[in-house]
C-alpha cells in the first residue's frame, strides 16, 4: 500500500519566534507542544535531580512501612511481574533493590503467557501461599486483580500493587495501590512505565532504609531505560530523564547478562558507543520479550540478574535462539493472515482471525503488522480448549478499549490501551464477540477513511542541512513516543548513485544530490529494495527521511535514512 505523506501544520508562536533558535528546531519543538522558552529550557536541560520525590505518591508511605515491617519480621516477599520487557525489567530492578537493602528471603513470580495470561491468578496465589510468602509486590500489573487480592488476603498474604495501566471502576483492596493514573495519585507525572513506578518504590525504600546508598540507584537506570522504551510510553518529562541517563548507564552496564546479550547479538554498545533509543527498541527489547513470547519470561529475567559471565553466555545464546525463532514464526503467520485478510476482509472494516496453532506470545506482534499493512483494526486469537485468547491492535480512529467495553458482558477478561489490547472469550461467545466488535468498529469508522500515513515534521531545503543542524537535532534526543525522530521531506533531489544491498537485496543504498548548491548525501533505505528496484541514475526524486550522523570507521558524516521516495 502506498503511503500518504502528511506535513504537519505548525502554528506561529511569538514566544519562540523571538528567541535565537534555528527555525527548523523551533518548528520541531512547537510540534511537540514545547511552545514557550520555559518549556524549551526544561526540555533541553532536564537533569536527574529534576525527578519528582516519590513520597508524594498516594500509597507510597503505606507500601514502605509494610515492606519495612516484612524486613524486621523476616517475612518472605514475592515480586509478581508481567511477562513483557517492562515487567521483566521491573521485576529484576525491584529484586536487585531489595537484595541490596538486606532482604534475604525474596521470590519472584512471572506468569506463563500461554497458560496463565496477564496479571495475578488464583493458582499463582495458592502456589505463593504454599511457598510461605506473606507479602506480594506487583510490578507492571495488578490494578484489575480485585478478586485475586481478596484470595491472597484469605490466605494470609498482603499485597502491594505498583502498576501504570488504566484504572478500572473498582480498585483492589490492597495494602497500597501505587499508580500514577489514579486521579488523586499525588504524583505530577502520569505517564510512567511499569518499571518507572517500580523505580519510584525503590527510591522511596532507599530514602527510608539506606539514604546514604541512594546514589547507587542510578546504576539501575539501564533497566528503567529498557523497560520504558519497550513499553512505548511518551519519552517526555520523567521518562525523558530516565532514558537520557539510562542510555549512558546501559553503555557502562555491569550486568553480565546484558553484556553477554550484546556480544551474542552483535549489538555494538560500549562506553565509546552509547546506544540510542532506537537500538534499545529494535535490538534489546525484542530479545528480552522473545523469551516470554516463545517460552517463559523467566528466561530473560534470569539472564538479567545473572552475575557469572560463563552462565550468562549460555543464557544469552538461548535468548538469541528464541528471538530468531520468534522472527521466523511471526513472518510465517503474517503471510498466512495477509492472504485471509485480502480474500475475506477486503470490504470489511475489522479483521478477525483465529487458529489453534498460533502461539499466544506473538499474536500482538502479528496483529500490529496486519493493522499497519491494511489500516484496519485487527484481532488475532488462539483457539484453546475452552476459550479464545489473543490480541487486538487498532488505528488512531478507533479506541479499541472503548469498543471492548461495549461488549464486556460477553468477555472473560480484557485490558490494554486505546490502540492495543488483550482479550479472553469463551467458545460460546466468540461469534457474538466478532459481531459486536464489527459493529463497534463500523460505528466509529463511519464517514472516515483510514490511511497509511507518513507524518512529516517539515519540508526542508537540503542546502540548509549542515553539521550544526545535525548537532541541534541530536540535542533533542532521546527520540521515541511523544518525541519521535524528526522526519523531513526534500523535493527535487538528483540520484547520483543507487544500488540494492544486503541479504536478498533488501536495502536501497543511494547518493542524493541537493538541487542548487551541489551538496551530496549518502542515503540508506532499509527494506526499500523491493519497492524501488530500478531508479535511473540522474532522475529526480522527492525523499522522506531522517537526518542522522554516520560514524563508520571514525569518520563522521551526514546520512539520510530514507523512509519513502517518489520518483518524479
Amino acid at each position: 500500500m502506498d503511503k500518504y505523506w502528511k506535513i504537519r501544520k505548525i502554528a506561529e508562536n511569538s514566544q519562540l519566534t523571538s528567541l535565537e533558535i534555528n527555525p527548523v528546531i523551533r518548528d520541531l519543538l512547537l510540534a511537540r507542544g514545547i511552545d514557550s522558552g520555559e518549556k524549551m529550557e526544561d526540555f533541553f536541560s532536564s537533569d536527574y535531580d529534576d525527578l519528582h520525590d516519590p513520597s508524594g505518591f498516594k500509597g507510597m508511605k503505606e507500601a514502605v512501612e509494610r515492606i519495612s515491617q516484612a524486613r524486621k519480621s523476616g517475612e518472605k516477599i514475592a515480586i509478581f511481574g508481567d511477562y513483557d520487557a517492562d515487567g521483566v525489567t521491573a521485576t529484576a530492578l525491584l529484586y536487585g533493590a531489595l537484595k541490596d537493602l538486606g532482604f534475604s528471603d525474596i521470590a519472584y513470580y512471572i506468569p506463563d503467557r500461554q497458560l496463565e495470561g496477564y496479571g495475578m491468578n488464583d493458582k499463582a496465589i495458592g502456589f505463593l501461599a504454599e511457598d510461605g510468602v506473606k507479602l506480594v509486590i506487583t510490578v507492571d500489573c495488578g490494578i484489575t486483580n480485585v478478586s485475586e487480592v481478596e484470595k491472597a488476603k484469605s490466605l494470609g498474604i498482603d499485597v502491594i500493587i505498583t502498576d501504570h495501566h488504566n484504572i478500572p471502576e473498582h480498585l483492589p483492596e490492597a495494602v497500597a495501590v501505587i499508580n500514577p493514573h489514579i486521579e488523586d495519585s499525588g504524583f505530577p507525572f502520569r505517564n510512567l512505565a511499569g518499571v518507572g513506578v517500580a523505580f519510584k518504590l525503590a527510591t522511596a525504600l532507599y530514602a527510608s532504609m539506606a539514604p546514604l546508598k541512594i546514589d547507587q540507584l542510578k546504576w539501575m537506570l539501564d533497566l528503567v531505560c529498557i523497560g520504558t522504551i519497550a513499553d512505548c510510553v511518551e519519552l517526555l518529562g520523567e521518562n525523558r530523564i530516565f532514558v537520557k541517563y539510562g542510555l549512558i548507564v546501559l553503555s557502562k552496564t555491569k550486568r553480565a547478562g546484558l553484556q553477554e546479550m550484546f556480544k551474542v547479538g552483535r549489538i555494538d554498545i560500549s562506553e565509546d558507543n552509547v546506544p540510542d533509543a532506537h537500538r534499545v527498541a529494535f535490538q534489546i527489547a525484542p530479545r528480552i520479550n522473545a523469551a516470554g513470547r516463545m517460552d517463559h519470561a523467566s528466561v530473560s529475567y534470569k539472564l538479567i540478574i545473572e552475575s557469572d559471565p560463563v552462565i550468562a553466555r549460555d543464557m544469552a545464546l538461548d535468548v538469541e535462539k528464541k528471538n530468531q525463532e520468534r522472527q521466523k514464526v511471526t513472518g510465517q503467520i503474517v503471510k498466512e493472515i495477509e492472504m485471509i485478510a485480502t480474500n475475506s476482509f477486503k470490504d470489511k472494516r475489522f479483521i478477525f482471525v483465529a487458529n489453534e496453532h498460533w502461539p499466544v506470545g506473538i499474536l500482538g506482534l502479528v496483529a500490529g503488522k496486519i493493522t499497519d499493512q491494511f489500516q484496519k483494526p485487527t484481532a488475532v486469537l488462539q483457539k484453546q480448549d475452552k476459550e479464545y485468547v489473543g490480541s487486538l491492535r487498532s488505528v488512531p480512529e478507533v479506541n479499541i478499549m472503548d469498543a471492548l467495553r461495549e461488549c464486556s458482558d460477553i468477555l472473560i477478561r480484557f485490558g490494554g490501551h486505546a490502540q492495543a489490547a488483550g482479550v479472553r472469550v469463551s467458545h460460546e461467545n466468540i461469534e457474538k464477540f466478532y459481531e459486536h466488535m464489527s459493529e463497534a468498529v463500523e460505528k466509529r469508522m463511519a464517514g472516515r477513511e483510514a490511511f497509511s500515513c507518513i507524518d512529516i515534521d517539515s519540508e526542508i531545503d537540503p542546502a540548509s542541512i549542515d553539521p550544526h543542524l545535525v548537532s541541534e537535532i541530536r540535542r533533542m534526543e532521546p527520540f521515541g513516543m511523544g518525541n519521535s525522530e524528526p522526519v523531513f521531506v526534500a523535493r527535487g533531489m538528483t540520484v547520483k548513485d543507487v544500488r540494492v544491498v544486503g541479504n536478498g537485496s533488501k536495502h536501497l543504498k543511494m547518493t542524493l544530490g541537493a538541487p542548487g548548491n551541489g551538496n551530496v548525501f549518502d542515503s540508506i533505505g532499509f527494506g526499500l529494495g523491493d519497492k524501488f528496484p530500478s531508479i535511473p541514475i540522474g532522475s529526480s526524486v522527492d525523499a522522506v527521511f531522517n537526518i542522522q550522523e554516520d560514524g563508520w570507521n571514525g569518520n563522521r558524516k551526514i546520512q539520510f535514512r530514507i523512509i519513502d521516495l517518489k520518483v518524479n
